[in-house]
This record gives structure tokens, C-alpha cells and sequence, in this order.
């Protein structure tokens, strides 16, 4: 991880407010309300959060799709999350760092603010030729292993209207569009949160 790098997190107790869970969660606008008001974000040094579980870094999980087939890739050596490197993921996205004071201490629309995050964490490692849909579509969330207990993912799924993806970071390897039965005979090579979203995906689309 970068020196000093900051990262977006929201407190436990915010999701523990509505109900804590484990693997997804569907009913998301509760969540994003408490998530999103004022003061419930703040950014954090990541050497901090990693062992704080008391806070949750704040995720973008974006599932990409085209034609009913969902983009799949391995985390690389470069890989920002050195625990995951080597893992399957059908999941583009990573940490919110702090870009020209982005959550300020007064009135703004956290919810923008989040979006405009995410649209630059993805086009950072992957070019998309064309136009996407986007949505919300579940919270992701597991406590059984250390990575997990100070994440919270927020899973997307946008859907391309061209397979024409490509991408940036050097991190990501064997970058391709599968199908579902393809997916699962991948799954035991997969990250955690891509196994409970493969589990899912069906619910997700």
C-alpha cells in the first residue's frame, strides 16, 4: 500500500444500526441512508483501518456484464491487496482515496460523491469501450477472515454494451468474459467475496 494513503470507511456501529449480516444483503437503501448521511464517512490512514475492526473500509464491487456473460480476471503480483494476490475475481473496484477534498465537513450529496469515486476506480484499471448501465444491487459483507472484517463492499453491476474491455492495471491477469457454468468450475480458485457473489449471481442479474 501506498505511504500514508487514506481511505474511505464508515464505522461498524452504522451497519450494526440496521442489522449486521453476513454474505449479501439485497435490502441495501436502509444501509446507503445510514452510510450516506452527514458525518458518517471519513477517511482513514489504511495502515490503521487494516487492523481496525472497528471501522469498515467502504468498497466499490463492481460486476461487469455483457450478453449474459460476467468479466473475470486474476489479481497479479502488483495487486493493491497483497492478501488476495493470485485469487480469481469477478469483481472490479478497490479503495475510495481522498481527491481534492472529496467528502467535505458541510452540505454535499455523499451519494454523488461516491459515484464519481467509483466511475474513476474502475476506469483507473479497465477501459470499457462504450456505454454501461449501472445499479446498486447488494452489500457484501464477511467477518470470517481478517480481510473481510474491515471491508464492507458495496456490489455493482453494470452491464457494457460491448465485450470490447481491456485493461489498465498490470495487476490484473487473465481478463476474460465466462459464462456461468464456466464460472463455477473456476469458484475454488476464487476470492472470498467472488464466491459469495458467484453463489448469488443469479439474485444479482
Amino acid at each position: 500500500m501506498a505511504k500514508n494513503e487514506q481511505v474511505l470507511v464508515t464505522p461498524r456501529q452504522t451497519i450494526e444500526a440496521v442489522g449486521m449480516f453476513h454474505g449479501l444483503q439485497f435490502d441495501v437503501e436502509p444501509y446507503l441512508d445510514r452510510i450516506f448521511a452527514p458525518g458518517a464517512l471519513t477517511f482513514m490512514p489504511r495502515s490503521q483501518a487494516e487492523t481496525d475492526p472497528s471501522h469498515k473500509q467502504l468498497i466499490p464491487y463492481v460486476i461487469i456484464t455483457h450478453a449474459g456473460r460476467v468479466l473475470s480476471y486474476v489479481r497479479g503480483k502488483r495487486a493493491g491487496e497483497t492478501r488476495l494476490v493470485g485469487n480469481r475475481s469477478i469483481g472490479i473496484g478497490g479503495h475510495i482515496n481522498p481527491i481534492d477534498n472529496e467528502v467535505p465537513l458541510f452540505d454535499a450529496d455523499y451519494r454523488a460523491l461516491y459515484r464519481n469515486a467509483v466511475e474513476r476506480e474502475v476506469a483507473e484499471e479497465i477501459n470499457i469501450d462504450g456505454p454501461h448501465t449501472e445499479r446498486i444491487v447488494a452489500l457484501l459483507n464477511d467477518d470470517s477472515n481478517e480481510v473481510g472484517r474491515v471491508h464492507l463492499g458495496v456490489v455493482h453491476l453494470w452491464t457494457v454494451d460491448s465485450d470490447a474491455v481491456t485493461r489498465r492495471e498490470q495487476m490484473i491477469t487473465q481478463m476474460a468474459f465466462h459464462d456461468l457454468e464456466e464460472l463455477r468450475q473456476r469458484r475454488p480458485t476464487m476470492e472470498t467475496w467472488s464466491q459469495l457473489c458467484l453463489d448469488a449471481l443469479d439474485q444479482i442479474l
